[in-house]
């Protein structure tokens, strides 16, 4: 959506208000219910789409600050985008302070108003102006970024093999980007240890391949990053994770087939063709992995993913797994390879692992 269109939906959803408020009526507003309750999940279209379900906020004595404080967020977000400005998620909120009654308590609060616009508009949060605090990702190995300087708007080509102990950081906004590439495939990261060791060893040289840190739960500029280059240059991802329902259940499948809270933009910011190369439940026993026993809360989110995950529900794969995590009564860390050598992960664990890999879980 353009600049231009985004700035029509603000004004003439304004504008519906404002003819209903000078009719004596009260104005509602339909918004999208962003949760698991709301969305379908069909492995031929590969991530988490919405039913269609809504709740109406409608202009009461009740609802008057909430209202007011959308129009508000609203605003806000058409000046950035007539400006080409930005403004971060924490930016907002402290702007807010100077809407009088209106303002918000907590950061909270304006997150959950800036969601809701953007599911109403169904389209993600950059669009209207707002950027993320937390960082993108990392990346490392055969990739050339084609970017372009600010200013001067000249090409400007960034080599990932050129960061010596570091690494290139994916930026808030990743549509203009372009890509060079020889790799093989795409190794999606949880933590940061794992992708410094690799990074450290050179290992997309031994592998030929694409290093990136998800850094926990990937940040949409991260999973967007990761879904362009994977299309355009038709490479294969694969999600290394720890073995636990977190990395599973919130890690992994947020990047495959993104999450209930952003039906509305998944098919955008998710990587359907990710498959799971590990840590499995299985790789616990198989290379008997040191683990740390699963808490209530890790049993309690096992049985709630069988149960009420649409990505789960689909796979009988992935219920099998944690079927078998719960019944283990254990959980193993990407870390806890280091058990049989602070570089077993590269010189066995991956090998073995990529030798095979149609039986990577999906």
């Amino acid at each position: 959506m353009t600049s231009e269109e985004m700035v029509k939906k603000i004004k003439d959803t304004s504008k519906g208000i404002f003819d209903k408020v000078m009719k004596k009526e009260q104005p509602q507003l339909s918004i999208p219910l962003r949760t698991l309750n709301n969305v379908n999940y069909n492995p031929k279209v590969g991530y988490f789409e919405m039913k269609g379900l809504v709740k109406d906020r409608t202009l009461t004595a009740s609802t008057v600050k909430t209202f007011a404080q959308t129009l508000k967020m609203m605003s806000l977000s058409k000046n950035l985008v007539e400006t080409d400005d930005i403004a971060t998620k924490r930016e907002a909120y402290y702007v807010s302070k100077n809407w009088g009654d209106a303002r918000f308590m907590e950061q909270q609060e304006s997150d959950d108003v800036m969601d809701d616009i953007e599911a109403m508009f169904m389209t993600n949060r950059e669009q209207i102006g707002f950027i993320p605090e937390e960082k993108g990702g990392d990346v490392a190995g055969e990739l050339i970024v084609i970017d372009q300087d600010s200013d001067t708007k000249k090409k400007i080509e960034i080599d990932c093999t050129k960061f010596g102990s570091g690494a290139y950081s994916v930026p808030s906004s990743v549509e203009h980007l372009k890509f060079q590439t020889n790799a093989d495939f795409i190794l999606a990261i949880e933590t940061a240890g794992m992708f410094q060791r690799l990074v450290k060893h050179n290992y997309f040289k031994k592998q030929r391949c694409i290093l990136i840190s998800l850094g926990g739960v990937p940040t949409r500029a991260c999973r967007r990053f990761i879904r362009r280059l994977a299309d355009e240059r038709k490479l294969p991802v694969y999600g290394f994770t720890d073995g636990d329902p977190y990395g599973i259940g919130n890690i992994y499948r947020t990047l495959k087939v993104g999450s209930g809270n952003a039906a509305h933009i998944n098919k955008y910011f998710c990587v359907p063709q990710a498959r799971f190369m590990g840590v499995t439940p299985q790789d616990i026993l198989d290379y008997k992995l040191p683990t740390h026993p699963l808490k209530e809360v890790d049993i309690k989110k096992i049985k709630d993913m069988i149960k009420n995950d649409p990505f789960i529900r689909e796979h009988k794969e992935w219920q099998k797994q944690l079927e078998l995590m719960a019944k283990l009564g254990k959980r193993a860390e990407q870390q806890a390879l280091a058990a049989h050598g602070l570089n077993f992960v590269i010189s066995n664990y991956l090998p073995e692992k990529l030798a095979n890999t149609k039986k990577f879980l999906p």
